[in-house]
């Protein structure tokens, strides 16, 4: 038998569409979620088939800025081939988030133990929580929001992107809290630092649910839960793109820092009292 099944799946879509790309940490609402419906957040099958679910988010940002990835990528297969258009941004750009990719590659392959052991924690989710937070709430303080996507450089891609690993090896600090920090501690403005962070999302996210294909498959979930929750992740996470980028034009990132908080002290209240 599934370790989960169709039903959870789609609550568990929902959960990663809503909040992949949110700074609240899917990887830790997906795994309070499984702690209250009794799935074993520490199973093998269950950490691949969080994985794989992201999948369907990620293609809802592909869907959704299919233009801006078309332009992109387009600029990269002109620059490859004519050297005069290798002074193009958008060349740059995507040579960039290849580059920013590497760091959470070389750390996810070396700590999978880690990651899929001790740091699965619930206690670590809780704790991370907070703390991604205080530094969420801080970058937002401290950057001046006085650059553009236009203005985004190598430097910042590469900061931006290995900024990742803090969601990688502490689920609950947020991969999308972790970048949008970064990118607000290097003065980008709020919008430019939510785009940055979907892109460098696009092949970590693909690459990690590929990666863990095999494991979710082979370890105890069913290919019928797995696409239950990659499509329903795929149509709430488009929605949430869409709020999230009008959200941001006007608004701090406040309202996420005191959720994050009052989840977090929540989640050590559950665990204290042996609810999860």
């Amino acid at each position: 038998m599934s370790v989960i099944n169709v039903g959870q799946a789609v609550v568990l879509g929902a959960v990663e569409g809503v909040t992949e790309f949110l700074p609240v940490s899917s990887t830790g609402h997906l795994k309070i979620t499984e702690g209250l419906m009794g799935i074993p957040v520490d199973d093998n099958a269950v950490v691949g088939f969080s994985a794989v679910i992201q999948v369907g988010a990620i293609a809802a940002v592909l869907v959704y800025f299919f233009k801006d990835i078309v332009r992109i990528v387009s600029a990269w297969g002109r620059g490859l081939r004519d050297r005069e258009q290798r002074r193009n941004h958008d060349y740059k750009f995507a040579w960039w988030v290849i580059y920013a990719t590497i760091p959470i590659v070389v750390v996810g392959l070396a700590a999978k133990p880690l990651i899929e052991g001790p740091l699965a924690s619930l206690w670590v989710v809780a704790a991370s929580l907070i703390i991604g937070s205080g530094v969420m709430w801080a970058a937002d303080q401290m950057g001046r929001h006085k650059r553009g996507e236009d203005d985004v450089s190598f430097k910042d891609a590469m900061l931006v992107g290995s900024s990742q690993i803090l969601a990688l090896l502490f689920p609950g600090f947020s991969r999308s809290g972790a970048t949008m920090s970064t990118a607000l501690i290097l003065d980008l403005d709020r919008v430019a630092a939510t785009r940055l962070s979907f892109f460098l999302g696009i092949p970590a996210l693909t690459g990690a649910g590929l990666y863990e294909l095999k494991d979710a498959l082979g370890t105890g979930v069913g290919a019928a839960p797995l696409a239950a929750g990659t499509v329903v992740s795929f149509v709430v996470a488009y929605g949430s793109i869409a709020w999230l980028l009008k959200f941001v034009a006007k608004h701090s990132f406040n309202a996420f820092v005191i959720y994050r908080i009052v989840i977090g002290v929540a989640l050590f209240g559950l665990l204290g009292a042996g609810v999860l």
